[in-house]
């Protein structure tokens, strides 16, 4: 009896293409790619606004087309898009149908570095979309095997990861560090980091706080109209580590008056020259201001005592 042989079939391109043929189909190149088939890449740390730069965007894609093709990786039902999310929505606002599109199979940690070199240069980038992007890079180099992930420097004079990362970024290591720590707000903390209602070094220190400390802390900006201060931050976070930073301890660092924040009074410089000779100072003005502000106080005492 004779066996069976189970011999994979090729198929009919398979039998009549040439090797060459073959190579070339798996070569990269640029692809007419329908816009409803590419997907936001997953976790993508980089805002798509719809602000002046977009309209800018849309202007000159309108007048002089797609210059530059945006790059994708195919995935189950379509392609997820690596570089060119403004370039996509820009193309949705235009109602384009179609976009030109760089296909190039890669691994999730390979997509993951590109897509956050190719976006890390942009200018304006808030420290939320810093701080997400540095995060991925370093873990996607770390399931690569290409990660030294300690915030002490190394001693063997090979430079780490964090050095690299900030070296390409023009950051330096502690920098993308701090950026990371970002990452450990709560998302309204760190909302308000980025619209620099809490300046970034507080930011950091209060990263370190837990989870319910932060949401009380939350709480107390929203309901006292104020943000900690860098000083107040670094208490915070020493009366975390030594498990003693109460409500009532948030609350007593918090409510406390700011020597920066003591109610001052400015008054433009131009509106008041007008008022003096050219050759008066600052000085000469605030005292003569001073001057007619006692007179107008005693006048209006002597038409008290008048009155009566």
């Amino acid at each position: 009896m004779s066996k069976k042989l189970d011999l994979p079939l090729s198929s009919f391109d398979d039998l009549f293409s040439t090797e060459e043929q073959r190579q070339e189909q798996k070569l990269e190149r640029v692809q007419e790619i329908p816009v409803a088939e590419l997907k936001t890449f997953q976790n993508h740390p980089f805002k798509v606004q719809q602000d002046e730069e977009m309209d800018k965007l849309c202007r000159s894609i309108k007048e002089y087309g797609m210059l530059s093709p945006l790059m994708a990786r195919p995935v189950e039902g379509g392609y997820e898009i690596v570089s060119g999310h403004r370039r996509k929505a820009a193309a949705e606002l235009l109602g384009m149908e179609k976009l030109p599109v760089l296909v190039r199979d890669m691994t999730d940690d390979e997509a993951v570095i590109l897509m956050v070199d190719s976006n890390i240069q942009r200018e304006n980038l808030l420290p939320s979309e810093k701080a997400f992007a540095y995060k991925m890079k370093l873990e996607a180099l770390k399931h690569q095997g290409k990660a030294t992930l300690s915030q002490v420097a190394t001693k063997s004079g090979k430079t780490d990861t964090a050095s690299l990362i900030g070296e390409q970024a023009g950051e330096s290591r502690d920098q993308v560090f701090h950026y990371i720590r970002l990452t450990e707000l709560v998302p309204p903390l760190l909302k308000l980091v980025d619209q620099k209602r809490i300046a970034f070094s507080p930011g950091v220190e209060l990263s370190y706080l837990t989870k319910e400390e932060q949401a009380e802390l939350w709480s107390l900006i929203e309901s006292e109209d104020c943000t900690p201060s860098l000083s107040q931050a670094i208490r915070m976070k020493k009366l975390s580590q030594e498990v003693k930073l109460t409500p009532e301890a948030l609350y007593a660092i918090m409510t406390e008056e700011k020597p920066n924040h003591r109610e001052q009074v400015k008054l433009p410089a131009d509106r008041l020259r007008k008022y003096f000779p050219c050759v008066t100072t600052p000085e000469q003005m605030t005292n003569a201001i001073f001057k007619l502000l006692k007179e107008q106080q005693r006048r209006k005492q002597r038409r008290r005592e008048d009155a009566r």
